[in-house]
């Protein structure tokens, strides 16, 4: 009887254990998915100014004459 409480405690500490390790990496994935997230936003920002900035470029350009 001993030995399978030992055995069951020995198993409840590994769970607790992984568990512990499992949240760690989540809170880093979520972080890395935070960064990720924002640096998307960024590009596409860089990327809507660039646009806007071609438009206003395309608009100056004289018409062609055919």
């Amino acid at each position: 009887m001993q030995s399978e409480l030992d055995a069951l405690d020995q198993k409840l500490a590994q769970l607790v254990q992984l568990t512990q390790h499992l949240r760690a990496e989540n809170l880093q994935l979520r972080q890395h998915v935070a960064a990720a997230l924002n640096e998307q936003r960024k590009s596409q920002d860089k990327l809507a100014q660039a646009a806007q900035r071609i438009e206003v470029i395309l608009e100056h350009l004289p018409a062609e004459s055919a």
